[in-house]
């Protein structure tokens, strides 16, 4: 039996999968290891290489190819990782490193990637836009970023990594001049206006009091701190900014949201509205879905690299 073999190599845990059809029913085996990343680039491997030979072990199963979800991208031109939070990674030859290593086929993708094309594939847009061509999957939580999924007229889905493999990394457009300095080397990126973190900044840098962004949305739906109002409203409304530039360019199907943020209801009640303000059309008439497959979506979308 054919079976597609999914990592998802994140800071701090490296989750697997195998599958044997891409299907959330049909996993056959999963587990999950400690990433250790402090110890380094080496040790990530072996640590990959480990938990793949534990794989192959329990189930007797062997891959004939293995997809991996990274926390960066692949620089199509050198072949090196690149944009990694996982540091180590950056500058490092991982595809070659890991082939070598594991003995088959890699293929990687950026995890915003993998989480698009599980949810597209196996996840809600199948629940909802069943006959789409391209979604758009975002990721809102620490940081900001997505991917582009498109699906051709063979039915075979793939993610758009484009000419330096930066495709959907919509959380590095500049989105409010002068505002938070990124680790990118700009200011006031999507980023910096919308992830967890920066709205929890803004609202320590209005009121001068640190607070976590559930007790500032408990405090908007209580309508006694105006420093919580003034927040999420800002947050609504650069929402339908940024979202609008997605969907002027690429016009999708669907818009998925995954992170922490996109856990906030009002994204998904005020959203729509705010961008209509916003989109280049008589109205904004995109879904804007919640994710299904919760934090399975990564390693799910991982194996899915290998179907096509």
């Amino acid at each position: 039996m054919r079976t597609y073999w999914g990592i998802d190599l994140g800071g701090t845990k490296i989750e697997g999968v195998i599958l044997s059809k891409p299907s959330p029913e049909s996993v056959i085996y999963r587990h999950r290891i400690d990433t250790e990343s402090a110890r380094g680039y080496d040790h990530i491997l072996s640590r990959i290489t480990e938990l793949v030979a534990h794989m192959r072990d329990h189930t007797g199963y062997v891959p004939i190819a293995v997809g991996i979800g990274t926390p960066g991208t692949v620089d199509p031109q050198t072949g090196l990782m690149k944009n990694c939070n996982t540091t180590c990674l950056n500058g490092k030859p991982l595809p070659t490193d890991l082939e070598k290593a594991l003995g088959v086929p890699v293929v990687l993708a950026n995890d915003a990637n993998c989480f698009a094309l599980a949810e597209a594939q196996m996840g809600i847009v199948q629940d909802v836009v069943p006959d789409y061509r391209l979604v758009f999957g975002v990721i809102m939580g620490t940081g900001v970023g997505g991917g582009v999924v498109i699906r051709g007229n063979d039915g075979q889905a793939f993610v758009l990594n484009g000419l330096q493999g930066i495709g959907g990394e919509w959380g590095h457009n500049i989105l409010e001049e002068n505002g938070y300095p990124c680790y990118c080397g700009k200011s006031g990126c999507v980023e910096q206006v919308l992830s967890g973190p920066a709205l929890q900044q803004y609202y320590q840098d209005q009121s001068g009091v640190f607070r976590t962004l559930p007790v500032i949305l408990e405090r908007y739906h209580q309508g006694t701190d105006p420093h919580a109002v003034a927040t999420v409203e800002r947050m609504l409304d650069k929402f339908g900014q940024a979202i609008t530039t997605l969907v002027n360019v690429l016009d999708p199907d669907a818009i998925v949201i995954g992170g922490g943020v996109g856990n906030i209801d009002l994204l998904y009640q005020q959203g729509p509205a705010r961008a209509s303000r916003y989109v280049f059309n008589t109205g904004f008439h995109t879904p804007i879905l919640r994710p299904k497959l919760g934090d399975s979506a990564g390693v799910f979308g991982a194996a899915m690299l290998t179907f096509n």
